[in-house]
């Protein structure tokens, strides 16, 4: 191994990097706890290698400051008493951020998820086969025991993970403006009902986690375009380009038949968890669109990383 590689293999935190806790000698490990306490381990170093660069931190931190100027900005344009225009759905949620701040956490969501969100997740998806091969680390990690399976659903594990750490910061950042700058307190559905305080928070939360499984296409896509470069910044490219496709296809009234297979077609239908009663149809065709696709590109992905020559 030359000097360069070994540099890049310890500042990547490689697959010989992981050790497994002791155990005594009349506690003898079975092949299955190892294979567990090792998956664990392998899972806990691409976490902290994707967490701690600074790339994912400032990802972070663009997706917190949405709800933030978001915020401001209501706060400025209705600080005369006015109220800001718009229904009382979707995106349109930012109507009701002055009467309650909680509203702040669905317009957020709202504003971030045809772009903001599934950039962020490109980036990291794009990035994390494609990553390790231009930096030389790639064939490192694939020594006995990962196994090239194992190392794709820990990659896909570590993206999915970001998935919901972004999409539970936008919602906190959200939160914590909508309560500095706005009342908060019972809240009023988009069908004209009141609900408590508590249970807007727990819709909320249910909303993030809707948000954050809508993203799950686009974690396998980025993943399956990540096995077909050795270029990080070209699968990175690649996916946000096609993120930005198929969102132009999805607004195009002549492809109306096409549209409801497109990944994003029913990204806002998280706004049917503010009804009462909820309106179920759009959110299950989304989370079965969603499954689908990680589906089908999961196994394009793990096809073409199972017949790939791993040169680096």
């Amino acid at each position: 191994m030359s000097q360069a590689e070994e540099t890049a293999v310890q500042g990547r935190g490689a697959v010989s990097d992981v050790r497994l806790p002791p155990r005594g000698r009349d506690q003898p490990p079975t092949a299955r706890s190892r294979r567990t306490t090792f998956r664990a381990a392998l899972f806990r170093n691409e976490l902290h290698t994707t967490f701690r660069r600074w790339r994912t931190l400032a990802l972070l931190a663009v997706l917190a400051a949405v709800p933030i100027l978001v915020g401001i900005a209501v706060k400025i344009e209705t600080g005369d008493g006015s109220s800001t225009a718009g229904g009382g759905g979707g995106p349109a949620f930012i109507s009701q951020i002055t009467n309650n701040g909680l509203f702040l956490v669905f317009t957020a969501l709202a504003a971030t998820l045809p772009f903001f969100l599934p950039m962020s997740i490109g980036v990291i998806a794009g990035d994390a086969i494609a990553g390790e091969a231009n930096a030389g680390t790639l064939r490192y990690l694939l020594v006995a025991p990962a196994g090239r399976t194992r190392l794709l659903l820990t990659k896909y594990a570590t993206v999915m993970t970001f998935c919901l750490a972004a999409t539970l910061v936008v919602a906190l950042s959200a939160l914590t403006v909508g309560a500095v700058l706005f009342p908060l307190g019972d809240l009023t559905t988009i069908s004209g009902t009141q609900i408590t305080f508590a249970e807007g928070l727990g819709r909320a939360l249910l909303i993030a986690l809707v948000v954050a499984a809508s993203l799950t296409g686009v974690a396998a896509l980025g993943l399956f375009v990540s096995t077909l470069t050795n270029s990080g910044i070209a699968a990175m490219a690649t996916t946000v380009g096609l993120l930005i496709t198929v969102q132009i296809l999805d607004q195009i009234p002549q492809l109306h038949t096409l549209q409801p297979y497109f990944f994003s077609h029913y990204w806002l239908s998280f706004a049917d968890l503010m009804r009462e009663p909820v309106y179920w149809d759009d959110l299950v065709k989304n989370l079965g669109l969603q499954a689908l696709y990680a589906a089908v590109f999961g196994s394009a992905a793990w096809a073409r990383f199972m017949a790939k020559d791993i040169t680096a």
